[in-house]
């Protein structure tokens, strides 16, 4: 996680400040959950029985007046006192979109800046671009049906006329 995370690059504050995606000032259980990746689909089949236990984790390591959420200065303290947080070994965590998280967790990995299109062949290169022709198939079909006046697949069978 730290590595994908690239957590030794950043200082405790502005790591924390990163990943309280909704700027409360707290990492709260859903905060903590999308930063180790439980509410992204590749962790659908991890038991909420331990999507749970990791935050309590993460919650019992930070958490010093058992609010239930972890504060930037509970963070920050912990970090100086040496406190991490843990692997517990799901993956890498998923918080971003999925070009973010391509470029995080494969190509920084596998790739560099000389690399050729051609020379994207790892089975996460073909998923990654496979799922950018579908979404261009899919934006291609809406705009076809965006310049239609009347699209018929839209009316209910009851109302259509029988030819």
């Amino acid at each position: 996680m730290a590595e994908e995370h690239h957590i030794n690059s950043f200082d405790a504050g502005s790591f924390f400040n990163l990943h309280d995606y909704d700027s409360s000032g707290t990492w709260t259980p859903d905060d903590i959950r999308r930063t180790y990746g439980l509410m992204d689909e590749s962790t659908k089949n991890v038991p909420e029985e331990r999507k749970a236990q990791v935050v309590k984790a993460v919650l019992d390591i930070f958490d010093r007046d058992a609010s239930g959420t972890v504060s930037y200065a509970e963070f920050t303290v912990g970090d100086a006192r040496g406190f991490k947080l843990p692997d517990f070994g799901l993956g890498p965590g998923h918080h971003g979109d999925d070009e973010y998280e391509y470029e995080i967790h494969h190509f920084e990995k596998y790739h560099d800046e000389n690399t050729r299109e051609e020379d994207l062949i790892h089975p996460e290169d073909i998923a990654h671009f496979r799922k950018h022709d579908q979404i261009d198939q899919e934006n291609e079909r809406q705009e076809k049906l965006d310049r239609m006046t009347i699209v018929v697949a839209n009316i209910p069978a009851k109302f259509r006329r029988s030819s």
